[in-house]
């Protein structure tokens, strides 16, 4: 592909070996992490070992699917004509209720509505190339 074509084309994730099990997961609808079964560290984004204590007795469980912004941004200017239809957007850091934090983006609303601690919800939305990609939408109240 060209440089030029490139631009057009917004970059996707390539699941691996390693995260298989979590993109599967976001396929079907659940969030995974990874549970330590000797220090019970919870931990997202696969890996060999656990993060916290180093041990590699690690296990999927599906976490609530819930959280709440702890950072975000809002773009207006989009970083490539790629995402040139989805500006503005908003770019979330979520703190799920299990401990993890996670980048991810907002739909289902105006991104103006976001706000620190805003409580929001997984939402799984397969893309044109076969991918689900996981994203937060503000939980109702």
């Amino acid at each position: 592909m060209n440089h030029i074509t490139d631009t057009h084309i917004k970059p996707q994730p390539t699941p691996d070996a390693d995260s298989h099990i979590y993109w599967s997961g976001i396929q079907n609808g659940k969030l995974l992490l990874q549970y330590c079964l000797e220090c019970d560290h919870r931990q997202l984004y696969q890996q060999v070992i656990c993060r916290e204590c180093g041990g590699d007795r690690l296990e999927h469980r599906s976490a609530s699917g819930r959280g709440k912004v702890h950072s975000f941004s809002v773009v207006y200017r989009a970083p490539s004509l790629a995402f040139k239809k989805d500006i503005p957007y908003a770019v979330l850091l979520v703190e799920l209720e299990e401990g993890p934090r996670m980048i991810s983006s907002f739909v289902g609303a105006d991104p103006s509505v976001v706000t620190f601690e805003m409580e929001v919800e997984l939402v799984c939305e397969p893309e044109t190339n076969g991918l689900t990609l996981p994203r937060f939408r503000r939980i109702s109240s």
